[in-house]
Formats: structure tokens, sequence, C-alpha cells
């Protein structure tokens, strides 16, 4: 039976990388996948699901209307991987596990637990709640410790604390840390660690 995946962590785990390998190894056997990536995510190019190793690749996107109804996609398909599930609403969340249940479609998610605030995102919420398998990938703050949040930074380094709820970018903008290094100011500073941060 077809299941819901959530494969969530801070930033700079290995997320985009990971549904690269998966779609690489369906498709090495054979089988088709269809790809999703966030529409306002343009970083690497619109459409594209780009690792910070290199690896690159054109995908579907998604925004606030895209309907994930099994009549949607080609019968032949063998697994439907979205990246940046964080930006899923819940009620599009609720229609990948009904593809995955009713429609028989695995479905595999990556993507962000909490915001800079340290916050659910709704569509993380959504899947932490539905997603019939979770698994938190690792990342690593500066301290050594595991890093399970993610800190904003303005353009002189310095922790943002309100604002926007999205404002996309990498690892000039955001800096995976520990629980410890979030509830402490002092721990932030990418001048720091800077073999880590910069």
């Amino acid at each position: 039976m077809a299941k819901l995946f959530f494969r969530y962590a801070a930033m700079n785990a290995g997320k985009s990388t990971a549904l690269l390998q998966v779609a690489h190894n369906y498709e090495e056997r054979g089988m088709q996948v269809r790809l999703f990536t966030a529409a306002f995510d343009d970083r690497s190019g619109h459409g594209v699901i780009a690792s910070r190793l290199g690896l690159a690749r054109e995908a579907d996107t998604f925004g606030p209307d895209t309907a994930f109804e099994r009549a949607h996609f080609d019968a032949a398909l063998a697994c439907l991987l979205i990246d940046e599930a964080q930006f899923l609403t819940p009620a599009q969340v609720r229609q990948l596990h009904r593809l995955a249940h009713v429609g028989d479609l695995p479905v595999i998610c990556w993507g962000l637990r909490s915001d800079f605030r340290g916050d659910a995102f709704p569509g993380a919420a959504a899947l932490l709640t539905l997603a019939d398998d979770l698994e938190e990938m690792k990342s690593v703050c500066a301290c050594g410790r595991k890093a399970g949040f993610n800190l904003r930074l303005d353009g002189q380094g310095r922790r943002v604390r309100d604002g926007e709820l999205v404002v996309i970018g990498g690892i000039e903008r955001y800096r995976a840390v520990c629980p410890s290094c979030f509830y402490n100011d002092d721990a932030v500073a990418p001048e720091q660690a800077p073999g880590l941060f910069g």
C-alpha cells in the first residue's frame, strides 16, 4: 500500500540532494516519477530543484491553487516527489494523503519543520499530523550539536526576529542551529565561527 512520507530537517541537511537521489533510483529502474517544488522558490531558477552539492533538475511547481488529484497524473507514475513541502497548504497535504491511500501513489515530501521564529509552517504541521512515515534528517549547528531550528539573518549577519514568513534564501540568509543556540543571541553571529559560516 502506498504511503505519504515526510522527510524534514533544518537548513543544509541534504533534503534536495536526497530527493534527487530518490528520483535517480526510480528512473534507473525504468520507473516514472514527477518532481514538484514551490513556485516562488527561484534561487536556482523557476521550477528547478537544486542541491548545494551542485546537482540540479527541472521540476513542476506548486502554488496554493495546485490540486494534487489522481486524475492529474499518469497511471504509470510510480512516485510523486515534493521539495520545499513546508509551503504546501494543509488542504494540499490532505490531498496528498488521499492520493497515497486512495490513488495508490506513493508521495515523498522533503521540507522544513519550522520557520525562523521556531513556529511550524502550516504545511509542515499538516505533514507531521498526516504523514504515514516521518524521518528527521540531520543537520549540524556551528557548535557541533544537532541542528533543528533555522535562524534568519539580515545583510549584516544579525538575527531577524520578525517580518515576512517567507523570505527565500540560502546560507547567506539562514543558519541551521541547535535549540541552545536558537535561544542564545550571542551564539548566532557568523564571525564567531568563520570556518562553518563563511
